[in-house]
């Protein structure tokens, strides 16, 4: 009996994938637009008839653009490379030691994560001002992990706790201490959860805004997310640039997926099935 997909099954999916596409195409076909497209009779034209890079040129040239992708590269990256080497340390004491109450922990864990931002902006802020600590990078690094630790640490928790206990006693009866049983048998095991999480995190920081929005009001140490909502005028909204900005940010993310997508399908997967 052939069980091959039928011709349902790909309309289906490729009607699916197009539904979520759409959106990026979308703006990406505005991005190549020249202004006098994007409004009036033409505003909803699928295709451009004269395109054009204009409108990624004046978002460089207008704009401190660079500046804001950097920004946000490094508030990004230090947030995850923090959050990462501390949440391993904790999510393995979780996953290995036995105390009441670790379930609760967890879920009050996950449940800070999720709190909203706008109830914790006010302490924060003032902290921030007290110490000095605005229009920097530490300035967002700390906030952000407020819900990058919590997220960092119940991910990993989950890979800890899928790695045999046999491991770890094995590797004690070898001579090997606690660092090195850590270092070199336990976080090669948990590399595919490792990068899951990290790209998670990076990608949550890169397209944070509330606090990047609050805190760093210079804007030469804006992330990319409030740089492109300045880029609206008094009294002018250039679409064309900021669809075009947005076609520019979306690249990295993507690339990231596209360059780590084994080992992040690795780290989602491990453990579906039962050994």
């Amino acid at each position: 009996m052939d069980k091959r997909p039928g011709f349902w099954f790909y309309f289906l999916l490729i009607t699916f994938i197009f539904i979520v596409l759409f959106p990026f195409i979308w703006v990406f076909l505005a991005s190549i637009k020249p202004p006098t497209e994007l409004y009036g009779d033409y505003a909803f034209q699928l295709f451009a008839d004269h395109p054009t890079l204009e409108n990624y040129i004046a978002a460089f040239t207008k704009h401190p653009f660079l500046r804001f992708i950097w920004n946000s590269f490094v508030v990004a990256s230090l947030t995850t490379l923090y959050s990462i080497i501390i949440a391993s340390f904790a999510a393995y004491a979780i996953a290995r030691l036995k105390f009441r109450g670790k379930t609760l922990f967890l879920g009050i864990l996950l449940a800070v994560s999720m709190f909203p931002q706008i109830a914790t902006i006010s302490p924060i802020f003032l902290f921030m001002q007290a110490t000095g600590l605005r229009n920097t990078y530490l300035g967002l690094i700390i906030p952000y992990t407020t819900f990058a630790m919590p997220l960092s640490i119940w991910y990993l928790t989950t890979f800890f706790q899928k790695i045999p206990l046999e491991l770890e006693e094995a590797a004690k009866i070898d001579g090997a201490s606690i660092w090195q049983t850590f270092t070199k048998v336990l976080i090669p095991l948990v590399v595919p959860g490792l990068f899951t999480t990290a790209i998670i995190v990076f990608i949550t920081a890169w397209h944070e805004f509330f606090f990047a929005l609050t805190i760093n009001t210079k804007q030469s140490m804006m992330t990319v997310p409030v740089g492109i909502a300045m880029f609206q005028g008094e009294f002018t909204f250039p679409w064309g640039e900021i669809t075009a900005a947005t076609i520019v940010v979306t690249i990295p993310i993507v690339l990231l997926v596209l360059i780590f997508q084994k080992r992040i399908v690795s780290g989602l997967t491990s453990g579906a099935v039962k050994e």
